[in-house]
């Protein structure tokens, strides 16, 4: 048997409930949310990527720009996003402390999914394995600014529509 304050503590955490989809309706909030705003900033504007030098995964050429599977994916998803990229060539510990420090949107090399850089970045889950040249599963990522979750989602779900063969 249910009780009139028990009616009552019911009646009032769905009038809570109510009153907080509706003010995050109307606030016009988007959650996952970017605080720095990356999403929208490389929408029209322009992708800062980092790269490091990784065989078939990244190519730096001496003149040109970056060669391979994943300069080929970052492509792809600036352009879906009509973004320009200005590429950032670079050692791996320097591009993750110039994403650490918001100079770069993301950083591609070849990662694996066991990256030492996981408390400088966040990173992708992984979109593809392979095997390395000592026999070892790697399940690949790319590395982003931490807390940028909406930027995150959003070449996430890219990535995992994406046919990758190493």
């Amino acid at each position: 048997m249910t009780t009139g304050m028990g009616r009552r503590t019911t009646s009032l955490s769905a009038l809570w409930a109510a009153l907080l989809l509706a003010l995050t309706g109307c606030s016009g909030l988007s959650i996952p949310t970017d605080p720095l705003g990356t999403l929208e900033e490389i929408t029209g504007g322009t992708l800062q990527v980092g790269v490091a030098d990784n065989g078939k995964w990244v190519k730096l050429p001496a003149n040109g720009e970056p060669q391979g599977i994943e300069p080929d994916l970052v492509r792809e998803f600036a352009a879906r996003h009509n973004a320009e990229i200005e590429w950032n060539r670079g050692v791996e510990h320097e591009l993750v402390l110039d994403l650490k420090h918001k100079e770069l949107d993301m950083v591609i090399g070849g990662f694996g999914k066991s990256t030492p850089w996981t408390k400088h970045a966040a990173k992708t889950r992984s979109y593809v394995k392979s095997t390395n040249e000592h026999g070892q599963t790697v399940n690949h990522v790319m590395l982003t600014l931490m807390g940028e979750n909406r930027f995150l989602l959003e070449l996430d779900q890219f990535l995992l529509n994406q046919r990758v063969t190493p």
